[in-house]
């Protein structure tokens, strides 16, 4: 029959049909397949195939097999099957020692070995219809095989000449199935392959099976079947735990979610319970607890062509009453963490507290066992928490009389993180003996306790932990509120910022911030970065471009900046929110300090702020520039160094402070008109964060200050105060690169409708009464807009000494022209005489004639 299928039509030599379409590989891999497909069909046999069978004779349980060896010069594609037959009760394994067949995976051309480990009716079956184990070609031999039946088969095809016993060589054994199916009690339920492995196993040696056992998948350690759901469920007595120790774990792995092959594992009696975990992949050191007496097992393996050679799971299991008791996590927020034995994660549920202890405490534990406890407060967008542990017991003894030594039971303590890549040995706290450690504040939201009991027991440790909200704020706090203090006994200087910055700051929080300083000093307080939200800034246009700034405007989340005065009492310095950050901040002489507020609402966040404070020396009331400025009608005020720059690169003027007091008459106000202005910073964009100046006009001291800088005031180009008094204040930070500054007048004046004396004088367009005397006085007393006090003003003349000599200069050039004219007119009229002998003549001498002699003179002694 072969020889039929292989006639010169399907020779592969000269002008062959291979030969003909042999240039697609598409092509040849369809004449493979109908060659292998036909003759795996047929009960053919050749002369090449190689029958092993298992009989009572202990010789034939095992041997050795190889290639065949054979002649084919006309290169007809050539079957050799080899047959694996155990006896009841048994299994073949298979293993290759040399593999170096021609071909490369996976298309194999011209030569291969198919192997088939699934064949369950070998007399009946043929191979074509049985699960496909693999094809093998090249110099990677196929991995160890274990068949699932009493039956396993290979089958060699070749096309070449030459066919040496040195293509492969291997061993074969016939084994025993019991170490499979003496597992547990097989469940009668399940039909096909998967009742080769689906078990009860129960921990009473009464119910035929003993309280330690072992545990494989169905053909291990040889490569697992296909299409295959194992299922194994472990009942123990009351009381009792299990505990699966894996030794070896090799499945395919398909993802972090295992969506191929699998084992997942239940805390219960079926897979309704709770699950514990589902793995794949390879893995190590795998060991699960169940929480009571009931664990149920699952192992699945898909149905797929592609081939897959791992070896399947081999461990141990445990049934025992001696496993760490899970009563002792009492506390409500603790939870033991499936498939360990004593470990417990406990979650916070925002600022919680709680308890922890050693198991069995307050009586000894239990030797040589390991619990962990993973203590881990909130993160997220909106929270961050720290842990506080504090031991209130603690006994764990040490072994000898070695002190600081903690080699047998101690208590690890990690704050960092370790946890996550399992680096237990990389802890940050050791403790052991009967002293009680230290109260320890992790930097962030986990803390982990690692308790091993050692050789020698003892009544363990109890410890309350709590979660604070971690605001990553620098300062001291005040415990379970967003309240920080600096005070300038313990820094003169330092870093503040919003909570997390330069993460965004939580919804629904109030913050407050305390600088507070001794009576000899004064608090600098600068902003570097500012963006608060403002979702809903209401049109007002008296701010002019300060659009986010005052309690009308800033509504969503904002900060408040106070000064503290030595009663406790507090004035609102101003309100900002968006990115108008406020101008640097020095509390006046005499106070307290300075409080800083922030309210955030329930809506979006920003990144919030952070700036910088400095404790310096209390300067006098007026800073260093100042006065106060009193008994006068009018004046200038004026930034330092004006016109020139404020302050320079070298910064000799910085962290600058100015305070102006001006006190008019009473029943008079204060104008206040500013001829020039330009501070660094724009309100509009930015604020004011190097420079600013702070203007109090009002009657009510509660009022908030005008604050200006930037080079447009609008509305602010002039301001009028309320009273007889106005404050001006002008604040400088060390990074303020320099502007010009400004020049602003000042005019006492009375704002009444009519002049009540003479010695007063009616502005035209303002209305307002100032003195008569600051008429042409050469600046605009009457305000924006009102030149009336610079009008009908004889105007002075000015002179100087250069102005004089030009004035004679110009006297004298005119009377020497003048006379130069007359003396030739006489020369006209003395010409005329010679011509009229008969008009009288002058007895006297000319002054021209003396003129014209010493020019004589001069052009004679010249020509010498």
């Amino acid at each position: 029959m072969l020889r039929t299928l292989l006639s010169p039509a399907f020779k592969f030599s000269g002008e062959s049909l291979i030969h003909k379409i042999g240039r697609t590989t598409s092509h040849v891999m369809l004449v493979l397949t109908i060659i292998l497909t036909i003759v795996l069909s047929k009960d053919i046999t050749n002369a090449c195939d190689q029958n092993f069978i298992s009989t009572t004779n202990i010789k034939s349980k095992n041997g050795s097999f190889h290639a065949p060896t054979f002649l084919n010069p006309e290169g007809h594609v050539r079957q050799c099957t080899f047959n694996f037959r155990a006896l009841p009760n048994e299994r073949v394994q298979i293993h290759f020692e040399e593999f170096n067949l021609q071909g490369t995976p996976p298309e194999c051309f011209h030569e291969h070995l198919d192997i088939f480990t699934e064949i369950e009716k070998p007399d009946t079956q043929p191979l074509i219809e049985t699960p496909f184990g693999g094809r093998f070609c090249g110099q990677n031999a196929p991995r160890e095989r274990i068949s699932l039946y009493t039956s396993l088969a290979m089958v060699f095809l070749s096309d070449r000449t030459n066919v040496t016993d040195s293509r492969f060589m291997g061993y074969y054994e016939f084994i025993s199935d019991e170490k499979y199916t003496n597992i547990g009690v097989p469940d009668g339920l399940v039909e096909g392959k998967s009742s080769l492995c689906t078990f009860q196993i129960h921990g009473s040696k009464f119910k035929g099976k003993n309280k330690t056992g072992e545990l494989f998948s169905p053909t291990y350690p040889g490569t697992y079947p296909k299409n295959i759901k194992c299922g194994y469920k472990f009942i123990g007595d009351p009381g009792q735990r299990i505990r699966l120790e894996f030794r070896d774990f090799d499945l395919f792995y398909g993802g972090a979610h295992c969506p191929f092959d699998r084992m997942t594992i239940y805390d219960g009696p079926d897979n309704l319970a709770e699950k514990i975990g589902t793995y794949c992949g390879q893995m190590r050191n795998l060991v699960v607890f169940s929480t009571k007496n009931l664990l149920y097992v699952t192992f699945t393996t898909l149905k797929r062509t592609a081939q897959v050679f791992n070896r399947g799971f081999f461990g141990l299991y445990d049934f025992s009453e001696d496993y760490v008791k899970l009563d002792f996590i009492q506390n409500s927020d603790a939870e033991h963490i499936r498939g360990t034995e004593c470990d417990q994660k406990i979650l916070s549920k925002k600022e919680s507290s709680g308890q922890v202890f050693s198991p069995n405490y307050p009586f000894p534990y239990q030797s040589f066992i390991v619990c962990r406890y993973f203590i881990y407060g909130m993160q997220d967008s909106q929270n961050l928490e720290r842990v506080v542990l504090t031991f209130d017991k603690f006994d764990i003894p040490m072994l000898g009389k070695q002190q600081n030594k903690c080699k047998d039971g101690y208590v690890k303590v990690y704050i960092q993180g370790q946890e996550e890549e399992h680096k237990y040995d990389k802890h940050d706290f050791m403790f052991c003996g009967q002293t009680t450690p230290q109260t320890i504040n992790s930097p962030g939201p986990r803390l982990v306790l690692l308790f091993k009991a050692g050789s020698k027991p003892g009544s363990g440790f109890k410890a309350q932990y709590r979660f604070e909200t971690e605001y990553q704020i620098p300062g001291t706090p005040k415990p379970g509120s967003c309240h920080f203090t600096y005070r300038s006994t313990s820094r003169l200087e330092g870093r503040f910022n919003s909570p997390r910055h330069p993460q965004n700051y939580p919804n629904e929080l109030n913050c407050t911030y305390l600088f507070l300083a001794t009576p000899s000093q004064q608090v600098q307080i600068v902003f570097d970065h500012f963006k608060v939200r403002a979702d809903n800034i209401n049109s007002n246009s008296s701010l002019g471009h300060w659009k986010a700034y005052g309690r009308e405007q800033c509504n969503d989340d904002f900060i408040e900046i106070f000064n503290i005065h030595t009663d406790q009492s507090k004035q609102l310095l101003g309100r900002y929110c968006d990115k108008s950050t406020p101008g640097p901040v020095v509390s006046p002489r005499g106070t307290v300090g300075i409080q800083l507020f922030l309210h955030t609402d329930s809506e979006a966040v920003y990144s919030g702020f952070k700036g910088g404070y400095n404790f310096i020396p209390a300067k006098n009331p007026f800073g260093d520039c100042g006065g106060n400025i009193t008994d006068q009608e009018n004046g200038l005020i004026k930034s330092p160094n004006y016109p020139e720059k404020y302050t320079t690169n070298d910064q000799s003027y910085g962290s600058l402070q100015c305070h102006w007091f001006i006190y008019a008459k009473p029943g008079h106000k204060i104008l206040l008109y500013f001829d020039d202005f330009e501070v660094e910073g724009n309100p509009s964009e930015r604020g004011c964060p190097a420079a600013a100046l702070r203007v109090w006009p009002w009657k009510n001291k509660e009022k908030t200050p005008i604050e200006l800088c930037g080079d447009t005031l609008d509305s602010y180009k002039q301001i009028l105060s309320e009273t007889n008094v106005l404050q001006l204040s002008f604040y400088l930070a060390d990074k303020a690169v320099g502007a010009k500054g400004f020049k602003a007048t000042w005019t006492e004046i009375k704002d009444l409708p009519s002049c009540q004396n003479q010695n007063e004088f009616k502005c035209r367009n303002s209305s307002y009464c100032i003195s008569r005397k600051l008429q042409c006085n050469n600046a605009y007393n009457c305000g924006m807009d009102d030149r009336s006090d610079e009008m009908d003003c004889l105007q002075e003349t000015e002179f100087n000494e250069f102005m004089l000599v030009g004035l004679g200069l110009g006297i004298f050039s005119i009377a020497f022209i003048g006379l130069i004219i007359y003396c030739r007119r006489y020369k006209r009229k003395k010409m005329r005489r010679r011509e009229h002998p008969m008009l009288p003549a002058h007895s006297h001498f000319h002054t021209c004639e003396s003129i014209g002699e010493r020019f004589a003179n001069s052009s004679s002694m010249d020509s010498v």
